[in-house]
């Protein structure tokens, strides 16, 4: 079943550059409307009583297109959020970004039937001001003078794909950027439509409009096709409201959105009330009326119950052996690490012009006695002086300390040997991180530990605290370990050989078009203690949100074997750290929108099953497959904001807290946990979806061991949002990122291929 209509457009040639007049033509259009499927509400029914395992897509799409469709002729449109500066506070970001406030809106399927999940937000949009205003407060320009082809590409760049109105006509016409001139407007010519005279675009805009281009050494703006370009003054184009800004945020704007974001929970839960309320979605005539549909305008109220913290172990030669954390959070006094790591051959470079002479070789000596004080064995000598370097040419300063590193130990005996940390005091321009991460970490192979100026100036006890757990678990040491897995107490872990398995993919940015994603995994192999992880990582076609190398091996052609599959590598690296093989497989996986659970689970559990075939014939260890969302709105609020046995100093629910019926899938297995303590803004509890178990876990088993794992993050003394296996993945996901703008910024251009990590560095958990 089809209908075809013809729809008649005007369109108007009065944009271009030409010496003739306007002319308008009709340009007719041919449009198909077609059958595509049927909603059926019977089904939805069945499906929220539990008898219908698969969910009616179609009719929920149906449902939310109606829920949504009087904010989306009202609002500006972001995914499934809406944004307007009459739905609240508007600000300044800075540099030319604003941000609007706005909601979020989706419908789900639930225990207690559909559900309408609402949420607060602030994105950032450009602000409406002219181009020309626009660039002076982005980079800050001065229009007096020929811009550099190093500026013009920065702002073809930020105004790529935006869209302006020009100024200079009484009828607003607004056209998409494709591009900026080479030349700027005083030398751009063009050939009008007679072709027998040429001129420059400032002096058409003069003859034309009667108007003086003030900025004629800036370039112009290009509109259309490049067989028909258009172009346009700077200063005559105004970037049209609206528009989200989707490309990177600089420093000083994410603090300012993060501010606009953070909301204390009662705060936020006024707001979203109000947002509610002059949504009104009841009194719309399309929802209520023609419909059918009634929303109510209260909170749920759901049941929750919130989990014990696990009893942590530490050294036994410190005063406390012991800790039960309170709140999710603890501390280190009066405790030795349970097994601190060796430092004999360190030393220090510091690239900063910014901090005293003097502070690196106080910073160092701070943090050694922090080390040695928390259980480390720290050599408090360098191997080599502590030197500052310009960080002009990083690569130049840091392999002429590898150099004189391996003379050194050549010198004192210990041929053979090499700089296990080198403490470095990052340059003012942070930017260089990944640069010298990849340096360090795949041509030298030296376990690198970078600060901040301003953070190694401090001397702060809490983060010198920090930076000792960190330096441990980098040159293979550990923090604290679960007492229930030394006790061999935990369900379906430390019971038979298991190994936990953390997943995770991230995508460059959304105007990125030629990075790649970067794939990691990371496995612990420690078992049965859970705390020392391994990790890999692959290079896969941009977007792409399967793990591609799970099981492929990835060879080389200059480098060799790069690896043999990632899970291939981590079992066999836990049997060899292990001297067993895992009987269960329990793979925490990150980042999966629910559209794609079934295509991820068909082809990453079939890696999981030839990646263990591969290793033994008839080897299938029992798998559970859980993904963990951390991108959802959901948001939990105290039914008493006062009540201290119920809330967090903060107004946030208490740290363990877990629900898992009533707003949860009709069903499946899942279950939303707030592990952490939310000290700023509120709280967002990760969810977990099993789409697939094998080892029978009960609800209570698995939600436990979730929330026990949340206290063994390395990085600090606190329990975390997200299981940590899925964290650490994350971070290498982030280091291989970096290891890639290295390169990128040393040949100009970007591939699919990674760097090799060397033995010694990948052996340790050197993305922590």
């Amino acid at each position: 079943m089809s209908m075809d209509f013809v729809i008649n457009l005007i369109e108007n040639d009065d944009h271009r550059a030409s010496s003739s007049g306007s002319m308008r033509k009709e340009c007719p259009f041919i449009v198909t409307i077609k059958f595509a499927s049927k909603a059926d509400i019977h089904h939805l029914r069945q499906f929220l009583s539990g008898s219908q395992v698969d969910a009616p897509m179609e009719t929920l799409q149906v449902l939310s297109v109606v829920l949504q469709a009087a904010s989306s002729e009202m609002y500006n449109v972001v995914g499934r959020s809406f944004f307007h500066p009459q739905l609240g506070q508007e600000g300044e970001l800075g540099s030319g970004i604003d941000y609007w406030r706005g909601y979020y809106q989706s419908l789900r399927p639930t225990q207690m039937g559909l559900s309408l999940s609402i949420d607060v937000s602030a994105k950032p949009f450009y602000e409406p001001i002219l181009v020309t205003e626009f660039l002076a407060k982005h980079f800050n320009f001065n229009f007096s003078s020929h811009l550099s082809d190093q500026d013009r590409l920065k702002i073809k760049k930020v105004l790529r794909g935006v869209q302006i109105e020009v100024t200079h006509r009484k009828y607003f016409n607004s056209y998409k950027i494709t591009g900026v001139t080479t030349q700027p407007t005083s030398e751009l010519t063009f050939t009008l439509d007679d072709k027998k005279k040429k001129k420059s675009l400032a002096q058409y805009f003069c003859e034309k409009y009667n108007i003086v281009l003030q900025n004629v050494n800036l370039p112009a703006l290009q509109a259309g096709s490049d067989g028909k370009p258009i172009y346009l003054p700077m200063e005559l184009c105004k970037i049209v409201a609206g528009q989200r800004y989707s490309k990177r945020l600089n420093e000083r704007q994410v603090i300012n959105l993060l501010r606009a974001n953070c909301q204390r929970p009662q705060e936020r839960e006024n707001s979203i009330k109000e947002m509610v309320r002059k949504k009104n979605f009841n009194g719309s005539s399309l929802i209520n009326t023609e419909f059918g549909i009634q929303v109510r305008d209260e909170h749920s109220l759901v049941d929750a119950r919130v989990l014990p913290s696990p009893m942590l172990l530490y050294h036994n030669t410190g005063r406390e052996q012991w800790e039960q954390p309170r709140m999710g959070q603890w501390n280190m006094i009066n405790k030795r690490m349970i097994n601190g790591g060796r430092v004999e051959f360190w030393t220090c470079v510091n690239f900063s012009k910014r901090v005293k002479i003097d502070l690196p070789f106080e910073f160092c000596d701070q943090l050694i006695n922090m080390c040695n004080r928390k259980g480390m064995v720290f050599n408090p000598k360098p191997l080599i002086p502590i030197r500052s370097a310009y960080s002009i040419q990083v690569e130049m300063p840091l392999k002429d300390i590898h150099k004189q590193c391996v003379a050194k130990l050549k010198e004192i005996g210990q041929e053979g040997k090499q700089l296990q940390l080198l403490i470095i005091i990052l340059p003012d321009f942070i930017g260089l991180y990944g640069k010298i991460k990849r340096v360090c970490e795949t041509e030298l192979g030296i376990i690198s530990q970078c600060c901040q100026p301003h953070q190694a100036s401090k001397l702060n006890m809490q983060y010198l605290e920090n930076v000792a757990l960190k330096i441990n678990v980098k040159v293979g040491g550990r923090n604290t370990v679960l007492n229930d897995a030394i006790q061999r107490n935990i369900p379906l872990v430390t019971d038979r050989p298991t190994i936990i398995l953390g997943a995770d993919v991230i995508h460059p940015q959304p105007t990125n078009v030629s990075s790649p994603s970067i794939a990691a995994v990371v496995a612990f192999m420690d078992w049965p203690e859970v705390t020392m992880y391994r990790g890999v990582f692959s290079a896969q076609p941009s977007r792409v949100e399967i793990i591609q190398d799970l099981y492929q091996s990835i060879q080389d052609p200059e480098k060799g074997l790069v690896h043999e599959g990632m899970i291939r590598e981590l079992l066999i690296a836990f049997r060899r750290s292990t001297n067993h093989r895992p009987h269960r497989i329990i793979y925490y996986r990150d980042g999966v929108g629910e559209g794609q659970f079934s295509q991820v689970l068909l082809n990453e559990m079939d890696a999981i099953r030839k990646a263990c075939l591969s290793l033994e014939d008839g080897y299938l260890p029992l798998v559970t497959f859980v993904v963990v969302e951390k991108r959802h709105h959901t948001r939990f609020f105290p039914t008493n904001h006062t009540n201290r046995d119920q809330t967090h100093q903060s107004g946030n629910i208490l740290p363990g807290t877990v629900v898992d019926t009533q707003i949860c899938h009709p069903t499946g297995f899942d279950f939303y946990l707030n592990s952490h303590v939310g000290t700023q803004g509120t709280s967002r509890p990760a969810y977990y979806r099993v789409l697939y178990d094998e080892n029978k876990f009960s609800a209570d088993s698995l939600q436990m061991l979730t929330n026990n794992l949340c206290y063994t993050y390395a990085r600090c003394t606190r329990s975390v949002s997200i299981v940590p296996p899925v964290y650490y993945a994350h971070l290498a996901a982030v280091r291989a990122q970096y290891y890639i703008k290295g390169e990128a910024l040393d040949s100009g251009s970007t591939s699919r291929t990674l760097p090799l990590i060397k033995d010694n560095v990948k052996d340790v958990m050197f993305y922590c």
